[in-house]
């Protein structure tokens, strides 16, 4: 294993150019935590060997050991309903660009 003085870095260009991805998807993993990264000032690094980490254990959306944060509503929960009536027309509404 390489000692820490040792260890190369990536930035977020090099990854995203690496995986064939947009430079914000893997933003997003660092921001959600999936991709460990180092932040020096505005710069973000990541180490070459957590990347590799990563690459070889397969990327699954989630950090190993860390519980998901909840994912919300989804479609199923907002379609999944029953009916609940039609809309009608506001009879008092002024219609546009009708001029009778």
């Amino acid at each position: 294993m390489a000692s820490e003085s040792d260890e190369s870095y990536l930035t977020v260009a090099e990854v995203a150019e690496t995986l064939k991805l947009n430079q914000q998807t893997v933003r997003n993993w660092i921001d959600q935590g999936s991709l460990p990264a180092l932040r020096v000032g505005r710069r973000v690094r990541i180490k070459r060997s957590d990347f590799e980490r990563i690459l070889r254990d397969g990327y699954s959306g989630g950090v190993s050991g860390r519980a998901q944060a909840p994912t919300g509503p989804n479609a199923d929960d907002f379609w999944g309903g029953e009916p609940v009536g039609v809309a009608e027309p506001d009879p008092t509404a002024v219609r546009r660009g009708d001029d009778r």
